[in-house]
């Protein structure tokens, strides 16, 4: 048996905590909470997980992070529950500035699955899912 019981949190460091918290708020309508501007992190959450996202002390001196060379996170995969709500979440992200688009909606796996790929402003790389629960 388990000692433990699921993620609490996941923290997460981010280059422009601003840009962030406006790419979870205003592009995927999470919640916001737990502001602390003298560390400074703040936590959003979708109702089911909650990140905190910490800033970089100087965004100036940034790795990049290499998925390949790096250890660490590889990617944050979030899950969408339906089709039609993952191409809109494409649509609106491929404009949304600071975000760089991986690939657009594609077949996971040979389908009916599907998901894509992208950075957020703040530079962490996160997959989108629609699971198509067949």
């Amino acid at each position: 048996m388990a000692l433990t019981n699921g993620i609490n949190h996941l923290g997460l460091t981010v280059k422009d905590l601003s840009k962030s918290r406006a790419f979870f708020v205003e592009l995927l309508g999470w919640k916001e909470s737990g502001f602390d501007s003298s560390y400074p992190r703040t936590a959003v959450s979708d109702g089911l997980i909650k990140l905190t996202l910490w800033q970089v002390q100087n965004p100036g001196e940034v790795a990049a992070f290499d998925r390949r060379k790096n250890l660490g996170l590889h990617h944050l995969a979030l899950e969408i529950d339906t089709e039609e709500k993952l191409q809109q979440l494409y649509q609106k992200a491929r404009v949304y500035p600071g975000v760089d688009i991986e690939f657009a909606p594609e077949n996971l796996a040979g389908g009916p699955r599907k998901h894509m790929m992208c950075s957020e402003p703040g530079g962490l790389r996160i997959e989108f899912i629609w699971p198509a629960n067949v």
